[in-house]
């Protein structure tokens, strides 16, 4: 049986002042009226029964998670009480769902990004699932052709393609976010495609390489499934780690008994990790500037406006690529190149002034 796992963790710092604590990015409408929660839910609706889409999240946001995504069974939405990076959030739904379907194959998206044309992607995720499976052993993983030599994403190197995979590859390597001169080089080789952070594989094979990687993370998934009660005492004793450190990445290298293959995404694909990447996807003032919410321009261009004060006007002049979003809560001025650092800028807010602003 096909399930879905949509992974909406985390806070989304780097949207901030937009998104902030207990206003996570994911539930945010920043896209035509739709939170990229949802438009991760449309995008695989009805490849697979609602009853067989779970959601993972942070507990605080489990409610207006459901409120978002009424089609989904309440029970299908988990909520980590605490948040312990990406392999948990994958661990515990894959066990969850073994325990009811051991046959079970399990395509694990994320909700932050923006992904175009949608059927091509629909495509993919169905003959990666067909991968899956057919190879009991093949851990899935999704590589986006990229389009330029981009640092802010992390790179897979592509080995021989499977016979019959339909461009599919095995992975050689997963390489970290480079630098300028490393992505060029990868982006000139034809060898490495970006890593999209979204999974197919089988829930037993995702459990069988836990037990021989992670055998402690294992053996408490297996305890937090078999007494789901004792959820607030065992999931904060958890390893906090990412499945690519945890797992893809070992996997790749032959440490267990499984291996890496990755299917092709040749489309746009956009991870909304910063005000540089959400710019294009707003509508333009006709002087060249993302806007959204009441805003004026004068001799300024290529900027990003977000006005979310209801009764202010957002007013620039003599300004270029920089982002200006002011809240009720606060206001951001940041170059849009830097726009990775509002995370960092957060931790000073809340250091500075006080949580309450963070």
């Amino acid at each position: 049986m096909r399930h879905v796992l949509i992974i909406a963790g985390g806070s989304g710092t780097r949207l901030w002042p937009l998104s902030r604590q207990g206003e996570p990015k994911q539930l945010l409408d920043l896209i035509d009226g739709l939170s990229l929660l949802r438009m991760s839910y449309e995008r695989v609706r009805g490849l697979v029964s609602d009853d067989n889409i779970l959601v993972c999240t942070g507990a605080d946001y489990a409610d207006v998670v459901a409120s978002q995504l009424p089609e989904l069974p309440r029970g299908n939405i988990l909520g980590e009480p605490v948040g312990r990076d990406s392999l948990n959030a994958v661990a515990w739904p894959a066990a969850l769902i073994a325990d009811k379907d051991p046959d079970a194959v399990i395509a694990t998206v994320t909700a932050d990004h923006i992904i175009r044309p949608v059927a091509d992607f629909r495509t993919a995720l169905d003959r990666a699932f067909s991968l899956a499976e057919q190879e009991s052993d093949a851990m899935v993983t999704f590589g986006v052709v990229p389009t330029e030599p981009n640092t802010g994403y992390g790179y897979l190197h592509r080995g021989l393609r499977l016979p019959g995979g339909q461009g599919a590859c095995e992975v050689l390597e997963f390489a970290e976010k480079p630098s300028p001169e490393l992505a060029r080089r990868y982006l000139d080789s034809g060898e490495y495609w970006w890593n999209s952070g979204m999974f197919v594989w089988r829930a037993a094979t995702l459990l069988d390489v836990l037990a021989e990687l992670r055998p402690t993370t294992r053996a408490a998934i297996d305890e937090l499934v078999a007494d789901p009660a004792r959820l607030a005492e065992i999931y904060p004793r958890l390893e906090k780690i990412s499945v690519d450190f945890a797992v893809m990445e070992p996997v790749s290298r032959g440490r267990a008994d499984a291996r890496v293959v990755a299917v092709p995404l040749d489309i746009q694909w956009y991870d909304v990790g910063s005000f540089e990447t959400l710019a294009p996807h707003l509508p333009d003032d006709r002087h060249g500037n993302h806007v959204r919410g009441l805003t004026v321009s004068l001799d300024a261009d290529g900027n990003l406006l977000i006005n979310q004060r209801p009764n202010a006007v957002l007013a620039v002049a003599g300004l270029h690529r920089m982002a200006v979003v002011t809240t009720d809560r606060a206001t951001l001025v940041v170059p849009l190149a830097d726009s990775q650092r509002v995370k960092a800028l957060v931790a000073e807010v809340a250091a500075q002034v006080g949580g309450e602003f963070a």
